[in-house]
C-alpha cells in the first residue's frame, strides 16, 4: 500500500479540523455522545477527501532510468557530431608560421 502524500495528509487534516469546528459550532451541542458522533463524521469526511486526492503517477525504475540513459546518449552523440563539423570546418594552418603575438606592456 503505498504511502500517503504531502497534500493527502494536509487536505486530510484541514478537513478534520474544518469540518469538527464548523458542526460543533452549528449544532450547538453540549453532550459526549453528541461530540463523539461529529467528531467520528468528521474524521470519515477527512479520509474521504484524503483518499480523493490523486495520487503521483508511479514511475518505474527501468523506463525512467532507460529514458534517461537515452537522453544521454542523444546529447552526447550531439555533441560529438557538433565537433566534428566545427573541426571539418576550421582552416589548417601552414607548418612553420609563428602565432601572431602584439608587443606586451613596456
Amino acid at each position: 500500500m503505498p504511502r500517503p502524500t504531502a497534500a493527502q495528509v494536509a487536505y486530510g487534516s484541514c478537513t478534520v479540523i474544518l469540518s469538527t469546528l464548523a458542526m460543533l459550532l452549528l449544532s450547538r451541542t453540549s453532550s459526549g455522545l453528541g461530540i463523539v458522533v461529529i467528531t467520528l463524521a468528521a474524521l470519515a469526511l477527512g479520509l474521504l477527501v484524503a483518499l480523493t486526492v490523486p495520487m503521483p503517477k508511479a514511475r518505474t525504475t527501468e523506463s525512467s532510468g532507460a529514458r534517461t540513459a537515452d537522453a544521454g546518449q542523444v546529447r552526447t552523440q550531439a555533441r560529438v557530431q557538433a565537433r566534428m563539423r566545427a573541426r571539418a570546418h576550421r582552416e589548417p594552418v601552414p607548418a612553420g608560421v609563428e602565432p601572431v603575438r602584439g608587443p606586451t606592456a613596456p
